[in-house]
């Protein structure tokens, strides 16, 4: 007998879902609210779509802060070398830059969104434009999903409906109800792979700067102890600080209180203190006669030339030449430990992945399968898992689908 299985959710982990549970002989209806496929898939990677990590399954889980272990088995069944082979096979070229982090050759997107998208057309997948209201159960077991225009019925369903994050690509945060009405506990849902906000008016006043080859720390002020490092990229904003390195450092804080973190960067990591110091004696003995303020045209960006004469506390007006020798180090000192007060998380809409989720306790990872309805199946990020930035999140999706779809039929 045909196994008749109900997908919801056309993201990263229902695509491969949908189509693994085809390939094994399944009829698969695929249920998306959005009129085309893998619209979360399209922001990736700004765009690139960063697919997967290119590292071994230790290294994976390692990646995974929450609830890691329970994604051995399905990681174990399609590894990240699995899913470079799997695009590869669909004839997407890929490609490992700085990080293992893989790419499409391409450098777009939307070349993964098609070979999935094809995947599931090839494998015999029904793709339905309609939005599940209600997960149907009878006798402690999955029977369907009552959507807006119809009901589908199936012998097994597999949630894959992503987050909170980014609503506007459709992850609104129903498979979260949908788990509810089948009995499961949703863990308390936070943003992850978010910006962070800053009380400290220097980051409105360089809105828009980007900083290119920085590195950056975040210190927990209670235990005086640095929980994230990074060199890279980062942005200001109105609010505070954004860019990749800060969107990886808010997976590392778990919460944040007024106070509590500081982020400090370093505006000048190629050189030491001691290089800087020197650096810094040639740029005012060159501008000898010139005001302080006139001085970093050749140092800093112009927006942030402002804010750190501020903090030097040195007179805008006082000559280079009468620059003292501990003035000049201070300012060495605080170039390389540009300090920014953390207060908060951007809301979760603005962030790239939920943290918490459907309760990993309540699932069997052998399986996917729910421990309290039977014939129900959860992937991707509706799940209580989430991982640092690198393609570690999508292999999640890519991992938990293809288990699910293999396990449901």
């Amino acid at each position: 007998m045909v196994k008749k299985v109900a997908v919801i959710g056309a993201g990263a982990a229902g695509l491969m879902a949908a189509g693994s549970a085809a390939e094994y002989g399944a009829k698969v209806t695929l249920i998306e609210k959005n009129p085309r496929v893998g619209r979360k898939i399209m922001i990736t990677g700004k765009g690139r779509c960063n697919l997967c990590n290119n590292c071994d399954v230790q290294t994976f889980i390692n990646n995974v802060p929450v609830n890691g272990r329970f994604l051995y088995s399905a990681v174990n069944n399609f590894t990240p070398a699995d899913t470079i082979d799997f695009f590869e096979s669909l004839g997407l070229a890929t490609k490992t830059e700085r990080g293992n982090r893989v790419f499409p050759q391409s450098d777009k997107a939307v070349d993964v969104v098609d070979a999935m998208r094809r995947f599931a057309f090839d494998s015999g997948v029904k793709i339905v434009n309609d939005t599940a209201v209600k997960l149907l159960t009878e006798n402690g077991e999955a029977v369907g999903v009552e959507c807006q225009n119809e009901t589908y019925y199936a012998d097994s369903v597999i949630i894959c409906c992503g987050g909170k994050s980014y609503p506007l690509t459709g992850s609104t945060g129903d498979g979260y109800t949908l788990a509810r009405q089948a009995g499961h506990t949703v863990t308390e849902l936070k943003p992850s792979l978010v910006p962070l906000e800053s009380p400290d008016n220097d980051c409105k006043s360089m809105q828009g700067l980007s900083l290119k080859n920085v590195s950056l720390k975040i210190v927990d002020n209670n235990s005086n102890k640095e929980i994230y490092s990074d060199f890279g990229e980062m942005l200001f904003t109105h609010f505070g600080i954004s860019g990749p390195m800060v969107l990886s450092a808010s997976s590392h804080i778990r919460d944040i209180k007024s106070g509590q973190y500081t982020a400090v960067i370093d505006l000048k990591p190629a050189l030491s203190f001691e290089q800087l110091d020197k650096r810094l004696q040639n740029e005012f003995g060159a501008n000898a006669n010139k005001d302080v303020s006139n001085a970093f045209s050749k140092l800093l960006p112009k927006k942030i030339i402002v804010p750190v004469l501020k903090r030097w506390g040195v007179p805008f007006d006082k000559k280079c030449n009468v620059i003292t020798k501990e003035e000049r180090r201070y300012l060495a000192k605080l170039l390389k430990g540009f300090a920014i007060e953390l207060s908060g998380f951007r809301p979760i809409e603005e962030a790239i992945v939920t943290s918490g989720g459907v309760k990993t306790t309540e699932i069997n990872p052998k399986t996917m399968e729910s421990k309290l309805v039977s014939g129900l199946f959860f992937a991707g990020e509706v799940i209580d898992c989430d991982a640092y930035t690198g393609g570690f999140n999508l292999q999640i999706a890519w991992s938990t689908g293809r288990l699910a779809g293999q396990s449901c039929v």
